[in-house]
């Protein structure tokens, strides 16, 4: 048996997510700074159980197997070029709500099967007041995973299954610090599969990672250089 699944609807990592939906996040992010007319957006953060490509990292509160889908974003976009993220966007007038905008973004990026997806639920709206978007986090267990690739070279350069436990290795850890208008801020970074996550989609990962119990203590005075 394949270690990341849930077996009896245990305490393995999908009835942890789904209980940590029904508790909540506070992100902590302060949504005063949003214009009142931010965009709604929506990204499907994605858990499920790799076939191949265990964790190097080992630990007991996560699975060697469990990985998350990420995507790297084009390096000719307008906004957020190169950086990984997970896969969304921006609410469509045609979707019926910011789980179907975030499930048509995820097939739209990644050529995923969204039937094989169990959605478990939403989390609080996270401001980003550098795009003037307000974004819904959608978890979901991949109950029956499917083949990604990139499907828009002009929208996406890569997608990639990364190792949950190597996230949370604290080796693979780090602070980028951004200066704007001459204030520094301080914003998550982590290594893995080869790429560097950092901004937002980070910001993400690593409150997931202390409000599921998974994160390990790691050195926050190490900072490293805004990925190019």
């Amino acid at each position: 048996m394949r270690t990341g699944s849930d077996p009896g609807g245990g305490q393995g990592p999908r009835a942890q997510v789904a209980a940590l939906v029904g508790r909540g996040v506070a992100w902590g992010i302060p949504g005063r700074l949003l214009d009142p007319g931010a965009r709604p957006a929506a990204v499907l953060v994605l858990l499920g159980v790799l076939d191949a490509l265990p964790a190097h990292h080992r630990l007991a509160a996560v699975p060697a197997d469990l990985d998350v889908l990420l995507v790297r974003r084009a390096s000719t976009l307008n906004h957020h070029a190169g950086q990984v993220a997970f896969p969304g966007g921006r609410v469509d007038p045609g979707d019926r709500d910011v789980v179907a905008a975030a499930l048509r973004e995820a097939e739209e990026e990644t050529g995923l099967d969204r039937t094989g997806i169990e959605v478990l639920g939403t989390l609080d709206p996270v401001p980003v007041p550098v795009s003037d978007h307000l974004v819904t986090p959608v978890l979901g267990w991949w109950a029956s995973p499917s083949p990604v690739g990139v499907v828009d070279a002009a929208e996406s350069a890569t997608v990639f299954r990364a190792p949950v436990a190597d996230l949370v290795d604290p080796a693979n850890r780090s602070n980028v610090v951004l200066r704007r208008a001459g204030v520094s801020h301080r914003s998550p970074a982590f290594d893995v599969a080869g790429h560097v996550v950092w901004g937002f989609t980070a910001l993400v990962l690593d409150r997931l990672l202390d409000e599921l119990g998974w994160a390990q203590p790691w050195d926050q005075e190490r900072t490293r250089p805004v990925p190019l």
